[in-house]
């Protein structure tokens, strides 16, 4: 072996190596909203609503069905000040979903932080799915799609 191979050789590990630690150093996030969750007076019509005046996919009832897909794109987040009349008088209670790519690094991380998460166990036809909640009581819910990774997230 020559000694250019051998320095190409040990160069290649030396980049796998650092690549794998600085992945485990970079701390998981969200990547995008999953879904919304509200109360409604009549579910059914409201969905149907959604669904035929904005174009929103119901929630799909089997594997076949497909989701509504957003366009990639910003999302604005902001926490408003709890007496708002921005959401107008009567706001409800809501719980946002959040995707994930890795739900095992992202549960482990929070508990971490000494945030309680449970992680339903049970693996569904779309993902897996864990629950907490934010300081203030608010239900959040983590998802992970089945077969994610970067690539098939991306755009969603």
């Amino acid at each position: 072996m020559t000694i250019e191979t051998t320095r190409r050789l040990f160069l290649g590990a030396v980049g796998v190596a650092a690549a794998a630690r600085s992945e485990e150093a970079d701390p998981e996030k969200v990547t995008g909203i999953g879904g919304l969750f509200f109360r409604a007076n009549d579910p059914k019509a409201l969905a149907k609503w959604y669904s035929d005046h904005l174009g929103i996919n119901l929630v799909p009832s089997n594997a076949d069905d497909q989701a509504w897909r957003q366009e990639a794109g910003p999302c604005a987040f902001q926490p408003f000040p709890e007496k708002t009349r921005y959401f107008g008088d009567d706001a409800k209670r809501w719980m946002v979903n959040f995707r994930v790519r890795n739900m095992d690094k992202m549960a482990a991380q929070l508990r971490a932080a000494g945030i309680t998460v449970d992680v339903d166990q049970k693996v569904y036809p779309n993902g897996r799915f864990a629950r907490l909640h934010d300081p203030e009581g608010n239900p959040i819910e983590l998802w992970e799609p089945q077969g994610a990774t970067p690539a098939k997230l991306t755009g969603c």
